[in-house]
C-alpha cells in the first residue's frame, strides 16, 4: 500500500510542478492528491503514527485523531494567511502602496537598483515576498519605460524579495509554517538568518550594479506620476504594516498562536478602514466610483473578495498531503535514510534550497518538518528557513515572487536562467556560507 501512496504523491507533485505546461491550476492536483492519500489510508486500514519529537520515535494513533491534529495545524497557517492577505488588500483599497513611490527621487539606474532592492528586502519581511514583488513591479512599470531595463530590475527584485522573506516569521509562507509549528521563534530566527539574508541580497546587487544594464540614467521624470488617490492611503499603509509587525510581538507576550494576533490586527485595521471609508472627508475616487458608492461599500467586504483563495486551497491540499506521508512514518524513515546517505545535514539543507528552485518550497518545508525532530530554534530549522526561502530565486518558477513577476513582465524562463540565475546562485551560496560561519564561530563562541 505504501507504494500506491508514494505513487499518488509523486503524480500529484509532478502535476503541481508542470502547472504551466498542463494549464491546470496547481490547487486541483494538490486537493485531489490530499483526498486520495487519506482515502487510501482509510480504505486500506493502514496504521498511522504521531512523531514523538523528544523520544524521536513513532507512536501509534487513530486516523480520526491524527487527521484532526493535522487539520488544526494547517488551519492555523491558513487563517494567519487569510488575515494577512486581507490587511494587504485593505491597504490596496485605499491605494496605500502608491505612497511608496514617494521614496523614489533619483534617475540613476544604479541608485534605483539599490533602492528597489532594499525596498523589496524590507517590504517582503513585513507583507511577504509575493505581495512585495507585486507592489514594486507595479511601481517599476510606472517609473521605467524601457522593457529590457525593467526585466533586469524585476529579476533583482525577485532575489531581494525572497532574501527579505527568509529572515522574518511573516515574510514567507515556509518561514511562517516553521514559526507557527514552533520550530523557530521570531527573535532567534531574526538573530540567525538576518545577516545571511542581507548577504544573499547584497552580493548579487553588488555584482549586478557593475553590469551595463544598470549604467546611466532612466528616461522620463520619476516624480511625474500621481500620488495616492486617497488622502488616507499613507495612513492605511503605515497602520497596516504596523498591524502585521505587531503579530510576532503579540505571540511573544501572550504565547497564543499567531493567527489570534493576526485576527486582532485585522479587526483594528478593518475598523479604521470602515471609519475612513464612510468619512465625509474621504473625497477620493479610489475605485472610479462616486463618493456615495464608496462610502456605502465596505472596504472589508471588497478586500475579502480580492484575496487569493486558490493559494489558500493549494496550501490546504499540499500540507494535508504531506501530513499523510508523515502520519504513515514515511518521512520519519526517509530522514533516517537521508542522514545515513548524506551525514552532513548542511549539505542536505542546501539541497533543499536547490530543490526549492525546481519544485514548490511549501511541500519541501512541510516534508522537512516531518523528517527532522530537532527541538525549537535548533540551527537546522534556521538554515532550512534560509535555504527554502532564498533557494527558489535560482529559477523564475522556483518561488511565488518569481512566478508573479514572470506573469506581470512576461519574463522568459531562459532569459532569467541566463541573466539572473547565476546572480541568485552566488547570493544563495554567500548567504549559506555566512550562516555556517556565524553558527559555528560567532553565535556558539
Amino acid at each position: 500500500m505504501e507504494t500506491i501512496i508514494i505513487a499518488i504523491f509523486l503524480a500529484g507533485y509532478l502535476a503541481i510542478t508542470l502547472e504551466h505546461n498542463l494549464k491546470i491550476d496547481k490547487l486541483i492536483p494538490a486537493l485531489a492528491m490530499m483526498a486520495l492519500l487519506w482515502a487510501v489510508i482509510a480504505l486500506g486500514h493502514m496504521p498511522v503514527f504521531e512523531v514523538n519529537a523528544e523520544l524521536k520515535e513513532l507512536e501509534a494513533t487513530h486516523i480520526d485523531e491524527i487527521l484532526l491534529h493535522h487539520l488544526g495545524k494547517t488551519a492555523e497557517i491558513l487563517f494567519f494567511l487569510l488575515g494577512a492577505m486581507t490587511i494587504v488588500e485593505i491597504i490596496d483599497y485605499f491605494d496605500g502602496f502608491a505612497a511608496i513611490k514617494g521614496f523614489i527621487k533619483t534617475r540613476s539606474k544604479r541608485k534605483l537598483l539599490w533602492l528597489f532592492s532594499i525596498l523589496a528586502f524590507v517590504l517582503s519581511a513585513i507583507i511577504d515576498n509575493l505581495t512585495a514583488t507585486i507592489v514594486l513591479i507595479t511601481i517599476l512599470q510606472k517609473v521605467i519605460n524601457d522593457r529590457n531595463t525593467r526585466l533586469w530590475f524585476a529579476g533583482m527584485i525577485i532575489i531581494a524579495a525572497n532574501a527579505g522573506g527568509a529572515w522574518s516569521p511573516i515574510g514567507d509562507v515556509t518561514t511562517t509554517m516553521l514559526w507557527i509549528a514552533n520550530k523557530v521563534s521570531a527573535l532567534q530566527l531574526i538573530e540567525h538568518v538576518l545577516i545571511p539574508s542581507i548577504i544573499c541580497m547584497v552580493v548579487p546587487v553588488l555584482v549586478a550594479s557593475r553590469n551595463k544594464a544598470f549604467k546611466g540614467q532612466i528616461e522620463g521624470d520619476v516624480d511625474g506620476d500621481e500620488g495616492p488617490k486617497s488622502k488616507f492611503g499613507p495612513t492605511m499603509l503605515y497602520l497596516g504594516l504596523s498591524a502585521i509587525v505587531f503579530v510576532p510581538i503579540f505571540k511573544t507576550v501572550t504565547h497564543l498562536p499567531p493567527y489570534v494576533g493576526m485576527m486582532l490586527s485585522l479587526a483594528v485595521v478593518a475598523t479604521f478602514a470602515e471609519i475612513y471609508s464612510n468619512s465625509k472627508f474621504n473625497i477620493s475616487n479610489v475605485h472610479g466610483e462616486d463618493n456615495d458608492s464608496v462610502g456605502h461599500h465596505s472596504p472589508v467586504h471588497h478586500s475579502l473578495s480580492k484575496i487569493e483563495l486558490p493559494s489558500i486551497l493549494f496550501f490546504l491540499g499540499i500540507l494535508l498531503a504531506v501530513a499523510a506521508l508523515e502520519s504513515l512514518g514515511i518521512l520519519f524513515h526517509a530522514a533516517g535514510g537521508l542522514n545515513t546517505a548524506i551525514p552532513n545535514t548542511d549539505i542536505v539543507v542546501m539541497l533543499f534550497g536547490v530543490g526549492s528552485a525546481v519544485i514548490d518550497n511549501v511541500p519541501l518545508v512541510a516534508a522537512s518538518m516531518g523528517m527532522f525532530s530537532e527541538p525549537m530554534d535548533n540551527p537546522l530549522w534556521h538554515f532550512i528557513a534560509y535555504s527554502a526561502g532564498t533557494g527558489g530565486s535560482m529559477l523564475i518558477i522556483g518561488s511565488a515572487a518569481g512566478v508573479v513577476a514572470m506573469g506581470m513582465e512576461k519574463i522568459d524562463f531562459f532569459w532569467y536562467l541566463k541573466k539572473i540565475a547565476w546572480l541568485a546562485l552566488i547570493g544563495f551560496l554567500a548567504g549559506a556560507a555566512s550562516f555556517v560561519l556565524l553558527r559555528d564561530f560567532l553565535l556558539n563562541a
